[in-house]
């Protein structure tokens, strides 16, 4: 560190000091998940999904097999790893060969990930006149890249996987803009146009054949609190959207409600209460709705 001033010297050690005083941050009892790493295993995951479109395109009949045996190799050998990882921040003591268990079953799933995310790929391209082909959706949509993040995700939930899903979403979310909790439960053909500022929270239920645009948040109302002054944590306290509804732009849909079949929310509404199947709900803002 020639051509430093002592000033400057001490400034730096002065902050070093500082820095390794760790009180009020908690420690991990284990090296968190990388982030890094488990882009690693989205980015091969969208690889062996969508082959030709990510991971490299010059792919041929012959090469296919090699192209997608290899890749799931790496994702396997990546994502096994940070599922121990995970496991152990988590405060358990993995069982011997669980995380690789883990890791094979996942991979497992991806067909049936890609049967999903081509009803998503679809309904995107009915929903946009502006689509020429799925192909361009699954090239250039965002929507897709980030459904195809919490698909990937949800699975690793339902195994049971900690942490790992979070960060998986949370990636998608910095990419995109949509913000999809891994827990939330989403079926088949779901469509978000343009996504920018989406939120899907936790406990969210989404039916078949739903579409929602950019701005649309599914949260939660104010929640109650333990005799601490915490949160209660583990509630149903997200909505329910039944099969093919539509919410348009910006509008905010709070609490455990029910949004019924074929309902379609209008723009910047601000829904706190069931909505029957069929209606539309379009207009002035619910001034009365309690948060």
């Amino acid at each position: 560190m020639n051509n430093i001033s002592d000033e400057s010297l001490n400034r730096i050690a002065a902050a070093v000091e500082r820095l390794a005083d760790l009180e009020g941050l908690p420690m991990p009892l284990a090296p968190c998940p990388s982030a890094e790493v488990l882009a690693q295993v989205v980015a091969g995951c969208r690889s062996v999904i969508f082959p030709g479109y990510y991971g490299g395109n010059c792919l041929t009949e012959a090469t296919l097999i090699h192209h997608i045996g290899t890749r799931t190799e790496r994702i396997f050998r990546l994502l096994a790893g940070e599922i121990r990882a995970a496991l152990i921040f988590d405060g358990r003591t993995p069982e011997k060969g669980e995380s690789e268990s883990l890791a094979a079953a996942l991979i497992a799933r991806l067909p049936d990930i890609r049967r999903l995310l081509l009803t998503d790929v679809e309904a995107a391209y009915n929903g946009d006149p502006a689509a020429k082909n799925v192909g361009e959706v699954i090239a250039c949509y965002p929507a897709i890249r980030a459904l195809t993040c919490y698909r990937i995700a949800h699975e690793l939930h339902r195994l049971g996987v900690p942490l790992v899903p979070r960060i998986i979403t949370e990636t998608a979310h910095a990419e995109t803009g949509i913000d999809i909790h891994p827990a939330a439960v989403i079926g088949e053909g779901f469509a978000i146009d343009h996504g920018t500022g989406v939120v899907i929270g936790e406990t969210c239920i989404i039916g078949r054949g739903v579409k929602i645009y950019q701005g649309v948040t599914l949260g939660a109302r104010s929640f109650p609190l333990d005799a601490e002054g915490h949160p209660i944590k583990h509630l149903d306290r997200h909505p329910i959207l039944e099969d093919d509804v539509i919410v348009y732009a910006n509008a905010t849909i709070l609490g455990r409600v029910r949004i019924g079949r074929g309902a379609v929310i209008g723009g910047n509404r601000w829904v706190t209460h069931d909505v029957a199947p069929g209606s539309r709900i379009a207009g002035e803002t619910d001034e009365t709705a309690a948060i």
